[in-house]
């Protein structure tokens, strides 16, 4: 077995999950600053918000486009 192959895998895994993972939350969190009525938020945090949201969702697409063998025609 290439156990140098599986660890180069599983690493690369794991960077994405977390980035997906921290991406998503920190996209909650900015949303939810942005909408505290009792607080004047910046004016940067939401776009940011949906910033966030936009690079999650490429990232989970960039994943299916490598995991879905019809696209690598």
């Amino acid at each position: 077995m290439k156990w140098l192959e599986l660890f180069s895998v599983a690493g690369a895994t794991l960077v994405a999950a977390v980035t997906v993972v921290v991406l998503y939350s920190l996209g909650v969190r900015l949303t939810a600053i942005a909408g505290d009525v009792r607080n004047a938020p910046a004016s940067w945090t939401r776009p940011l918000a949906y910033t966030c949201f936009v690079l999650c969702g490429a990232a989970i697409l960039f994943g299916l486009y490598l995991i879905i063998p019809y696209f690598h025609k």
